[in-house]
């Protein structure tokens, strides 16, 4: 799927954070939480914690040059429920780590309000950031994936996700992908795999919920 195909589906991205993280992200780019705890330099057995196990909450950690960062929960999940819905012989832990190399955008702001509704907690800001998807796309081309789920959560029966379920964007069609979907499916998610840099240069705007 070209940047100009995928843009011409979904010519807006949107992915949430905190208004505490802004001024990280306008300096290190979007990071997936993988390479938040490298960046922060965190220790191999607290992040082998932190990669391959649920948060119910979410989690800070700190460093002495970068300051503070928040690692958002993944109440969501399930890892009972996870075990009963992977395939590709996965482990609860796989898919978790799997998601923690990502970073998640959603693809039109029917799925980003039904999210916010959902999940933001009483008193809890959060920040909306809005992207150009063609000039985010063309940057990141071959790291793009499309899901059809929403992958970090299991709640009110979870549908089945594997490896293919990351499916890289550029290998395929619009028509392609829906196929190998059964047909009939739309794009739920756009994922990053690794580091989202120069915000600045695809960010159309941000706004407080």
């Amino acid at each position: 799927m070209s940047p100009e195909e995928l843009s011409s589906i979904h010519p807006r991205l949107y992915h949430i954070t905190r208004p505490s993280a802004l001024s990280s992200i306008k300096e290190h780019g979007l990071l997936p939480a993988s390479d938040l705890l490298t960046l922060f330099d965190v220790p191999s057995a607290q992040r082998e914690l932190l990669e391959t196990r649920r948060r119910p909450v979410s989690v800070t950690i700190k460093h002495p040059a970068y300051g503070q960062v928040t690692l958002t929960d993944n109440a969501p999940l399930s890892e009972v429920a996870l075990s009963k819905c992977l395939d590709d012989d996965l482990e609860p832990w796989d898919w978790i780590r799997l998601l923690n190399e990502r970073v998640f955008f959603w693809v039109d702001e029917k799925s980003l309000n039904s999210h916010l509704r959902a999940n933001i907690k009483h008193g809890e800001q959060r920040v909306v950031l809005e992207f150009d998807t063609l000039s985010l796309v063309s940057t990141c081309n071959k790291r793009i994936e499309l899901a059809a789920i929403n992958t970090g959560s299991t709640i009110r029966r979870p549908a089945r996700r594997g490896l293919s379920t990351f499916a890289p964007a550029h290998l395929y069609s619009y028509r392609e992908w829906q196929q190998l979907r059964g047909g009939r499916d739309r794009i739920k998610e756009l994922t990053v795999k690794g580091t989202v840099q120069d915000i600045d240069a695809h960010l159309i705007g941000h706004y407080t919920v």
